[in-house]
């Protein structure tokens, strides 16, 4: 069997490939000095949904230290605050989120229902900072989406609740339900600015 390490390493070096700045670590601690660091200066802070910067604990180090420049979008008092607080993310100094999955190849394998963590990562932050566990690297792009139909997706209608044919079946039946999370699928590849994409992978299992 191969060694997680080689697979690592192979990744990081395809995201340098495609012009994504690759990060580890091997802790959360580590991972949130890397944090502090890529921040420090930034007036601007806003993030995506994501079980995994909760996991980690990098939204309680933004609210903590970060406090006056970062957005927190459950902190919206309705629907339409959130909205705003969504909509301010792509004038922001740094996005943070998750990947659905990261291939061997350097890619990021995301699919989103509202569209605007996925629309971030494309354009409009001045960086994007992607955390992501070792559970999430994928072999290739074939591996990416069986792991959406199969573990991101199931998992996340049920924790937000919605009536789909995944959240009972814990498998993706390509359904038409108004409730469907999977609207937008995007694969990042060779990104036109170097290094505005920072992807970090922390040396344990984080969100779905």
């Amino acid at each position: 069997m191969e060694n997680v390490n080689d697979k690592i390493t192979r990744t990081m070096e395809n995201l340098r490939l495609n012009k994504m700045k690759p990060y580890f670590a091997e802790s959360r601690e580590q991972l949130h000095e890397i944090i502090r660091k890529l921040v420090n200066s930034d007036r601007l802070i806003t993030s995506g949904g994501s079980m995994t910067l909760k996991e980690s604990g990098v939204i309680d180090l933004l609210n903590k230290e970060f406090s006056s420049a970062y957005l927190d979008r459950s902190a919206g008092k309705d629907r339409e605050e959130v909205e705003e607080i969504m909509r301010k993310a792509f004038v922001s100094d740094t996005f943070l989120t998750s990947s659905n999955a990261i291939t061997e190849n350097g890619e990021l394998y995301n699919v989103d229902g509202n569209g605007n963590r996925v629309s971030a990562m494309i354009y409009g932050p001045k960086q994007v900072i992607v955390v992501v566990g070792i559970n999430k690297i994928v072999k290739d792009l074939d591996e990416a989406r069986e792991r959406v139909e199969k573990i991101a997706a199931p998992k996340n209608t049920v924790r937000l609740e919605k009536n789909t044919p995944c959240a009972k079946t814990g498998e993706c039946e390509h359904c038409h339900s108004n409730d469907r999370i999977c609207c937008s699928y995007v694969t990042l590849v060779q990104q036109r600015v170097p290094d505005r994409i920072k992807v970090i992978i922390v040396n344990e299992s984080l969100g779905y």
